[in-house]
């Protein structure tokens, strides 16, 4: 027994020296990561997670320590209560913003909101064999500021008062040796998507992007994209991106070159009166497909088949019809709000499976 304590503990220190060496070599220095909101998560290389903070204009990159390999299928029922308990709240008190997979470990992170307005706090929450909060003191991190966020002030837009802040990061992904961040900029064309170096760099400007969006039957470049995914399509780097109401746009990365606009292909018009909230790709069956989650219009399966070759709608797509690629609504899946991919056949959703009720499933990839 005294044995296999000692070998136990020399195991653990094995794997802290690794994770602060892997630390030093992306450029983290330990200190407290002044996050003022959390929006947006995603993961980069060994276990780093990205959280994107709207209101403090700022991408940190934290070691969590998560370096465990390891094989799990979370679930956990009522998450959203387990975590407001964790935060001495009320569940009606907290807000999940995002989720994502640490791909080395299987565990599970959620970035929330505790409280609204002016008492709003941030919080980050790993969920394993157990739900916990991620200590955001003393830790390895990096940060980047985006120096072209709007004003943190409301605005009257289209007869509404409304905080374009609040929408400077709306989605995050890492790919290419970047991160790439979704949202507003200042401006006259406000909807836009940086391309962050990590290590990360100062001075990092974004690209503006139109699309035609055909249910408004008009081009427009002010409406943030609310979801996106790298996607390597038939050997070009692209990013596929869910708009508000709801069109599905592919921009090259290529094409979006800092400090000037890029216009996306509108490859799908996937129905109105409604908002992407998250979105996957997979593999099936030697086929590539694309799981959207949406406010109205539930969990779509949508297909990449000749996407490439789709040379985008340019007349208006009325009354909420679809065109486009070709999609299923996956009915299994009602009530999701929130997923990543888990592995190459599962992912991991948070369901809304009452009033006021979050629950957190693995689910086979439809």
């Amino acid at each position: 027994m005294q044995l296999r304590r000692i070998v136990s503990c020399a195991l653990a220190g094995w794997l802290a020296s690794i994770a602060v060496t892997e630390a030093a070599e992306w450029g983290l220095k330990k200190g407290n990561p002044a996050i003022k909101s959390a929006n947006a998560l995603a993961f980069g290389p060994d276990g780093i997670l990205f959280v994107g903070d709207s209101k403090g204009a700022a991408i940190f990159a934290i070691d969590t320590g998560d370096n465990e390999i390891a094989k799990t299928e979370p679930s956990v029922a009522g998450l959203n209560g387990q975590i407001a308990t964790l935060l001495g709240t009320t569940p009606d008190k907290i807000t999940v913003n995002d989720l994502a997979v640490n791909p080395r470990s299987g565990k599970v992170y959620v970035a929330v909101t505790k409280g609204a307005g002016a008492e709003a706090t941030p919080a980050i929450i790993r969920v394993a064999q157990k739900v916990t909060v991620v200590s955001l003191t003393d830790i390895p991190f990096q940060q980047a500021a985006l120096a072209d966020a709007p004003e943190d002030k409301e605005v009257n837009r289209n007869g509404r008062a409304s905080n374009p802040r609040n929408d400077a990061i709306t989605d995050l992904a890492y790919a290419e040796g970047k991160v790439f961040v979704s949202g507003l900029a200042a401006g006259a064309s406000p909807s836009s998507v940086h391309q962050i170096p990590f290590p990360f760099a100062d001075g990092v400007n974004g690209t503006s992007v139109e699309i035609y969006h055909a249910a408004h039957g008009r081009s427009e470049d002010t409406s943030a994209i609310r979801t996106f995914v790298p996607l390597n399509i038939n050997g070009e780097p692209s990013l596929l991106a869910g708009f508000v109401c709801t069109p599905l746009v592919r921009f090259p990365i290529d094409s979006l070159k800092p400090g000037t606009k890029a216009r996306g292909t509108t490859v799908a018009e996937l129905g109105n009166r409604n908002r992407p909230l998250d979105m996957i790709s997979y593999q099936k069956d030697g086929k590539t497909f694309l799981l959207m989650s949406n406010s109205a219009r539930g969990v779509m399966k949508i297909s990449t088949d000749n996407i490439t070759r789709n040379d985008g709608l340019t007349t208006p797509v009325k009354d909420g019809n679809t065109a486009g690629q070709a999609f299923e609504t996956i009915k299994e899946l009602d009530g999701v709000v929130q997923l990543d991919r888990l592995n190459d056949t599962h992912a991991v959703v948070l369901v809304q499976s009452g009033p006021g009720v979050l629950d957190l499933r693995t689910v086979p990839l439809p």
